[in-house]
C-alpha cells in the first residue's frame, strides 16, 4: 500500500512517523524546505494538554522528545495593563497534565527527526491530481535536486500542508473563509524581562490584548491583538510604535512592569513583527470523491485564541494515525472506509474546538469589556468545556481509538 503526505509539518510528521511502521505499507512525506531549514517556521506556541495527551497515547517517546525541547505549560493568567488579576487558573484544575511552550523551529526540529527516512526535503509539488486509471486514488508529481518525479496509483494523499492547502484547493477547492474582525500580531525576543514573563498569561487594555510566554532556550513570544472593521485589511499606521502604545497604555492608571516590559517590546520590534486577520475556514475532513484526508490546519484553519491549531494537528494526527494502524492491523484495507471513520472520530469535536475558540474571542471584539468578559471563564460553564477539550481527546491511554463521537 502507498501513503503520501504532503507536508513535513505538524501532523504530517506524526502521521509519517506511525504509519511507516506498518508492514507492507510505504509511506513517503513531501516537504517543500530543504533538511534543517525551519526558516518559516514561525514565533512560539503553546501546545493545549489534550494534545500532549494524544501523542503521549500513540507515542511515548515522541512525546518526551518535544517534552525535552519545551517548558511545560502550567497555568493562564489573565490581567488588565494595569496590573489588575482577572483570572488566574492552575490547569490541574481542568486537564490531566501540563501542556509544552516552544519555539516552532524547535518542534518542527524534533517532528522532522523522528519521522526519518519517511520525509523527503527540497521537493517542489508540480501536480496533484486523480489518478486517469481510477478516480479514488491520486496522482502527484514532483521536483527535487533539478529531477522531476512522479507517483501514480496512491492508495492515500494526506494533506498536511497547512491553511492554504494546495491539496485542499486543488482536490476540493477553495475553503470559505470567516473573518473575525480582529488584527494579530506575533514576534519571538530574546528574554530580557528579568524574569517578569514566564508561563501563559493575557493582558487587557479595553479588547486590546497581549499575551506572552517564555519558550526554551532563552526566548519570549508575544502577541498582540486589537479589533478591526470586519473586512477590513489592518492599517499600515496600526503597526506603529505610536499606535501600539497608546492601544495598550491604560488612561487611568500606569502600566504594570509586565505590561511596560511588553509595551516596549511590541514597539521596538514593529519590524520583526507578523501581522495577520484572525479568521477560520470551513471544516473539511476529506475529499468528496477520492482517498484525500485533510489534517491539521488544510482541515480546519481556525483562530488562536484557545491556542488549538497546532494541537489540533496533534490531535488529529495521533487520532488519525491509531485508527489506520488499527484497521490495517486487522486486515481492514478499505481506505475509503478509514477516511469515513476518521471523519465520524473527528468531526463533532473539531466543530466543538472550533465554536469554543471562536466564542472564547469576544473579549476581543470591538467594544467588548474584557473584566465582564472575563469573568464568565472563572464560572463552571466554561471551566466544564475547559475539561472536554483538555481531556476529551478520542483515544485511551494505550493509542486505542475509544470514543466515536465527541461528547464534551
Amino acid at each position: 500500500m502507498r501513503i503520501v503526505i504532503v507536508g513535513a509539518g505538524v501532523a504530517g510528521c506524526v502521521m509519517a512517523r506511525r504509519l511507516a511502521q506498518l508492514d507492507g505499507v510505504d509511506v513517503i512525506c513531501l516537504e517543500r524546505v530543504t533538511q534543517d531549514d525551519h526558516s518559516e517556521a514561525g514565533t512560539g506556541l503553546n501546545v493545549g494538554p489534550n494534545a500532549v495527551k494524544a501523542v503521549k497515547a500513540i507515542d511515548p517517546e515522541l512525546a518526551d522528545r518535544i517534552t525535552d525541547a519545551s517548558y511545560l505549560w502550567h497555568n493562564w493568567r489573565i490581567s488588565l495593563t494595569d496590573g489588575t488579576v482577572l483570572f488566574d487558573l492552575p490547569l490541574t484544575k481542568v486537564a490531566e497534565g501540563p501542556g509544552w511552550r516552544i519555539r516552532w523551529s524547535e518542534l518542527y526540529r524534533v517532528l522532522r527527526e523522528a519521522a526519518g527516512p519517511s520525509v523527503h526535503y527540497g521537493c517542489d509539488i508540480t501536480d496533484i491530481s486523480r489518478d486517469a486509471a481510477d478516480p479514488r486514488r491520486t496522482s502527484v508529481g514532483w521536483m527535487q535536486d533539478g529531477k522531476a518525479f512522479r507517483l501514480d496509483g496512491i492508495d492515500l494523499l494526506v494533506a498536511a500542508d497547512g491553511r492554504y492547502s494546495g491539496t485542499r484547493r486543488v482536490i476540493s477547492g477553495e475553503p470559505r473563509i470567516k473573518l473575525t474582525g480582529v488584527a494579530i500580531s506575533r514576534v519571538l525576543v530574546p528574554d530580557t524581562s528579568n524574569g517578569l514573563i514566564d508561563d501563559y498569561e493575557q493582558w487587557f487594555n479595553g479588547p486590546n490584548r497581549l499575551l506572552s510566554f517564555r519558550v526554551p532556550p532563552d526566548h519570549i513570544y508575544v502577541a498582540a491583538a486589537f479589533p478591526i472593521p470586519l473586512e477590513a485589511e489592518i492599517a499600515p499606521e496600526q503597526k506603529m510604535p505610536d499606535a501600539l502604545r497608546a492601544a495598550y497604555t491604560p488612561r487611568s492608571a500606569p502600566p504594570s512592569a509586565q505590561a511596560r516590559w511588553l509595551i516596549d517590546t511590541i514597539c521596538q520590534n514593529v519590524t520583526e513583527t507578523h501581522w495577520a486577520r484572525m479568521q477560520e475556514h470551513e471544516l473539511l475532513y476529506r475529499a468528496a470523491d477520492c482517498n484525500v484526508l485533510y489534517l491539521g490546519d488544510a482541515a480546519h484553519g481556525m483562530v488562536p485564541t484557545l491556542g488549538q491549531g497546532a494541537t489540533q494537528a496533534l490531535e488529529d494526527a495521533s487520532n488519525a494515525a491509531a485508527l489506520i494502524a488499527e484497521q490495517y492491523n486487522k486486515g481492514q484495507r478499505s481506505v475509503a472506509g478509514w477516511l469515513a471513520e476518521i471523519e465520524a472520530l473527528r468531526r463533532d469535536r473539531m466543530r466543538f474546538v472550533m465554536e469554543f475558540s471562536l466564542q472564547a474571542t469576544d473579549t476581543m471584539l470591538e467594544g467588548a469589556d474584557p473584566v465582564a468578559g472575563t469573568k464568565h471563564k472563572n464560572e463552571t460553564p466554561f471551566q466544564d468545556k475547559l475539561k472536554a477539550l483538555y481531556r476529551d481527546i478520542g483515544l485511551s491511554s494505550d493509542g486505542n481509538i475509544e470514543l466515536r463521537r465527541h461528547t464534551g
